[in-house]
């Protein structure tokens, strides 16, 4: 499933994906530090040394390139998490799916044990409630029903 939804992706998101994980390494955090620091000491040793500066305190170049760089980062999360969402539903959707064939399957056997059971002339003949209530399968719509009404009770 994971891999399909990978090949799924187009070439750009496979892109943004690799950006996102290399921003998402804990040591990014480290090298943009790094960065920043040597914009500032760049800056201020040319000052000292009365050379041109290429951004001067308060540094507003530095300033507009991480906020505009923290905005395609933020872009970036977003896209990315918007992509796995769509994994985390599709796999849900698969489980709640595999979660209903499997009920009604488990229900099905134990309708036969029990025609097996009243079939069966060695074996006394009696109602089993408990068989008889799991033997009827759940109706999807009724259980995702009650999961609204108990959402909307507890919000």
């Amino acid at each position: 499933m994971r891999l399909r939804h990978k090949e799924e992706g187009s070439r750009l998101q496979h892109a943004i994906d690799g950006v996102t994980a290399i921003v998402g390494w804990p040591g990014s955090v480290l090298v943009i530090g790094l960065m920043m620091f040597g914009w500032v000491a760049i800056n201020l040793v040319l000052a000292r040394t009365g050379s041109p500066i290429a951004d001067p305190p308060p540094f507003s170049a530095l300033q507009t390139i991480v906020s505009v760089v923290g905005l395609l980062l933020v872009a970036l999360v977003l896209i990315t998490q918007r992509r796995e969402d769509e994994l985390a539903d599709a796999r849900a959707q698969l489980n709640l799916e595999l979660s209903i064939a499997i009920e009604q399957k488990a229900a099905k056997i134990i309708e036969l044990l029990e025609e097996a059971r009243r079939d069966n002339p060695v074996i006394a003949d009696r109602i089993d409630h408990q068989a008889v209530a799991m033997s009827t399968p759940s109706d999807p719509a009724v259980v995702l029903e009650a999961i609204k009404v108990l959402r909307d009770e507890t919000t």
